[in-house]
């Protein structure tokens, strides 16, 4: 109780706080925003420059975004924080979603259907209202992280941020929306998403999966203004066949909330993604197992858990496992399961990126029970011991180790 109060008092000083300008500021352009469109886009990218304006101020071609891959559909900015809000509470969101460049002032905006931004859009689109967005790339490291981070849905992402760094975010209003931003961003894009237009194909791009991702019609994002920082610097990432940056980064998320999981399910050991599953493709948990049937609770709880939702193989395990060596869980998997018995089909949301689903973001998944079983598990043979040799035989042979090495070092040429 003791501990989770102390928490409470940081993030009663962690909360964001508003100030009248910031570094983001120092530098002003404002676009002109065009009228809604009504018939259908033509086929992206398209790199025109407005001639209208002598000469022409900044524009989206004048940032240095990267096209990563020889298949990708053009330039796309892969670190982009990207700040909404719900029209109906106020309450708003910071995600991080792909951005391609279509020309000098629109973009695609890929926020996938189980994502808060699109919660928020949907809201618009009912609505028919323009929907305030704005894109903010640079600052402090601790906001991509912080973007891509699996909160719990409600929770602030920029009141995460000032936790981490031990204090509040400052935080500006736009200069064409009312949404506020990091006053320390390097580059800030504000603008809109107009309902009333069709969508626009977006994509294709080589994504963390490995795998392109192929076009969809995405909503269009118009450019309304670009502030900046006199001495901005781009921010990029470039994602693919993993290990790539975004690993790690996800990595370290897992970790910094495995607390959050444990206070759902104490019985949790620790959680590792492996490289090898791009995030949700492959879970693996070990647990303190004290109770038959302990591993399926923990499956079905992780499953209905925020961004755990897209899981497709979990995989559970006794708590002297590390999951962290994915040969030492697959021993585990391998030895320890019966497949029929140990092993539980179900049918959940899926990720929008998984191209392997019969439609796009519903699919199946499978769970493994490779824990000791125990009585009432339908195990009824007796569990053979791990071989293991005894501690004493282990620490004398380390020592001779030692002497010999030691030995080796002395002995002269």
């Amino acid at each position: 109780t003791m501990k989770l109060l102390g928490t409470a008092m940081d993030l009663r000083h962690a909360r964001p706080k508003k100030v009248r300008s910031g570094p983001c500021k120092e530098v002003i352009h404002r676009l002109n925003a065009p009228e809604s469109r009504s018939t259908a886009w033509p086929e992206a990218p398209s790199v025109e420059r407005d001639a209208s304006q002598e000469p022409p101020p900044p524009t989206l071609l004048d940032l240095p975004v990267l096209k990563c891959w020889p298949l990708d559909g053009g330039r796309f900015m892969t670190l982009p924080c990207v700040v909404t809000q719900d029209p109906d509470t106020g309450e708003g969101n910071l995600g991080m979603y792909r951005i391609q460049i279509y020309d000098r002032a629109t973009t695609g905006v890929h926020w996938q259907l189980q994502k808060v931004a699109a919660r928020h859009g949907r809201r618009y689109y009912e609505t028919g209202e323009r929907m305030p967005v704005s894109i903010f790339l640079g600052g402090d490291p601790v906001f991509p992280f912080s973007a891509t981070a699996p909160l719990p849905d409600g929770l602030d992402e920029f009141l995460l941020a000032g936790y981490l760094r031990k204090k509040s975010i400052e935080m500006v209003t736009c200069e064409t929306n009312s949404l506020k931003v990091p006053a320390n961003a390097d580059i800030v894009i504000e603008g809109y998403v107009d309902p009333t237009e069709p969508l626009r194909m977006e994509g294709p791009f080589g994504d963390h999966t490995g795998y392109y991702t192929l076009p969809e019609p995405y909503p269009v994002f118009h450019v309304t203004a670009i502030t900046h920082r006199k001495d901005a610097i781009y921010p990029a990432t470039i994602v693919g066949i993993p290990p790539m940056e975004d690993f790690y980064m996800g990595k370290a998320s897992v970790q910094l909330f495995l607390p959050v999981f444990r206070m759902n399910f104490p019985e949790i050991v620790d959680i590792a993604l492996p490289a090898e599953g791009v995030f949700h493709n492959l879970v693996c948990v070990s647990i303190r197992k004290t109770y038959p049937m302990q591993a399926y609770k923990i499956m079905h709880g992780l499953w209905g858990m925020g961004q755990m939702m897209f899981t497709k193989y979990l995989v559970v395990v006794d708590e002297d496992v590390d999951v962290h060596n994915l040969s030492e869980v697959m021993f585990r998997l391998c030895s320890n399961t019966e497949p029929r018995r140990d092993a539980v089909f179900t049918k959940g949301p899926a990720d929008v990126l998984d191209h392997a689903t019969d439609v796009v973001g519903a699919g199946s998944k499978l769970g493994f029970d490779a824990t000791r079983k125990l009585p009432g598990e339908g195990f009824n043979r007796p569990w053979p011991p791990l071989i293991q040799m005894d501690p004493e035989v282990k620490e004398r042979c380390d020592h001779l180790m030692r002497q010999a090495e030691i030995a080796g070092r002395n002995q002269k040429p």
